[in-house]
């Protein structure tokens, strides 16, 4: 897969609009949310380029479009793979 950046900057404009209705997040940073209970994260803008998390990316393009009521990105898939995902890419 790559690098799709159309999709990361609809991602990114989405998120920067929605920043103002949820609690802001730090400059360099973004808002997802994750699994069943919509557990938010706040991540840093930099895994953007990384294919892994482009692959839950092209996932959220699919299941929700660019339609994210949440506030933030909704990340289709459970707690565990997120977090198993975004600790390699600490």
């Amino acid at each position: 897969m790559g690098f799709r950046l159309p999709v990361i900057r609809k991602a990114l404009f989405a998120a920067n609009q929605a920043s103002s209705k949820a609690v802001d997040a730090q400059k360099g940073h973004l808002a997802v949310y994750v699994g069943e209970k919509m557990k938010r994260f706040v991540i840093p803008v930099s895994y953007l380029n990384q294919p892994s998390f482009q692959d839950l990316l092209s996932k959220a393009e699919e299941e929700f479009g660019y339609d994210h009521p949440m506030g933030g990105l909704t990340i289709p898939c459970s707690k565990d793979v997120f977090l198993s995902i975004t600790s390699c890419l600490n």
